[in-house]
């Protein structure tokens, strides 16, 4: 492994709790991070240093498991197991809570905007996923409910340009959803993982998915079209499993826009950065482990998450309570 992971910071986010996730706004200024403590605190770099600029205390009752920015970067989702969802306005340095949404019957997992930020999808672990819109006046109304999945639905992730949405589950099955005759639906059943799928992300061009599962693999799915003449709808095929790299759960997994690396978050504290080998047939993509630091944290890792204008600027966080941000840096 010629590549490095140097840690630039390590940030106290959530003392004496779990960080959950964070998440970087679209222009990669500001950081969100979530906790077990019930609060969303927001960084931002002064100077040389990253800062807490403000926190967010008063929306939830339980657990705040994710947090997700809006494309134009003035409204903050979180998700918490109090079976809500709380949309946040940002007004200048601070943010106002705007609405709560309700319905789920047990804990809200994840939460993501749409590509156009127009649509909103949760998840829960009654088994749904729940599609929002928004419209111009900030009010939201809830267009589907989709029940595709047989177990609590751990995370939801849209594709970057068009309105597909990627859902991953307890029932070991990640589903593709896609807006058919006003209502959504799942049109492709992802296979293959044999335990708990915690994670999924799209590659910058959207055409193929990672998904990342409580059995310590990492899988590589590719959109196929269908042949001519069928009848069938756009089918996704595991083209590459990455195995053998990870000790325990492999908790999330996040695919860098800028350089297309991959990032995985682990239940044996390590953070480890794969790279696709360029060479390779696209039908049967070779990712090798390029970086990987063994006690990034002291706990399990939780998230890892790409900064969106940044090469190679990683932020990770734990059930240690501390937020890290790297920075990967690649040989070739």
């Amino acid at each position: 492994m010629k590549d490095t992971l140097d840690l630039l910071h390590r940030l106290s986010a959530h003392p004496d709790s779990r960080c959950w996730y964070v998440a970087w706004n679209a222009k990669g200024t500001l950081l969100a991070s979530c906790g077990g403590d019930r609060a969303i605190r927001i960084w931002g770099k002064e100077g040389e240093s990253w800062e807490c600029k403000c926190v967010l205390s008063d929306g939830h009752q339980r657990t705040v498991r994710k947090v997700a920015w809006s494309p134009c970067g003035n409204y903050l989702a979180s998700a918490s197991f109090d079976a809500t969802t709380s949309i946040w306005k940002r007004k200048d340095d601070d943010f106002e809570c705007l609405t709560v949404l309700e319905g789920h019957e047990n804990e809200v997992k994840c939460v993501a905007w749409s590509p156009s930020g127009n649509l909103l999808a949760t998840c829960s672990r009654d088994k749904t996923v729940w599609v929002w819109e928004v419209d111009e006046e900030d009010e939201y109304e809830c267009v589907s409910v989709v029940n595709s999945h047989t177990q609590d639905v751990k995370h939801v992730a849209w594709h970057p340009t068009m309105e597909l949405l990627a859902s991953a589950s307890y029932d070991n099955k990640v589903c593709i959803h896609k807006e058919e005759d006003d209502d959504w639906e799942c049109r492709a059943t992802l296979e293959g993982h044999t335990s708990t799928v915690w994670s999924v992300t799209f590659d910058p061009t959207g055409q193929r998915l990672a998904s990342c599962s409580d059995d310590r693999t990492v899988k590589i799915w590719k959109e196929s079209q269908p042949e001519e003449g069928s009848s069938s709808d756009v089918s996704w095929k595991c083209v590459c499993t990455l195995s053998g790299f990870h000790g325990r759960t492999v908790y999330d997994v996040a695919w860098c826009r800028l350089t297309s690396a991959l990032a995985t978050a682990c239940g044996d504290d390590g953070v480890r950065v794969f790279k696709e080998d360029a060479t390779s047939d696209p039908e049967q993509p070779i990712f090798s482990m390029s970086a990987h630091v063994p006690k990034a944290h002291n706990q399990d890792v939780n998230c890892v998450a790409w900064n969106p204008k940044v090469a190679g600027l990683l932020a990770s966080c734990s059930d240690d309570g501390d937020i890290c941000l790297w920075s990967y840096k690649s040989e070739d």
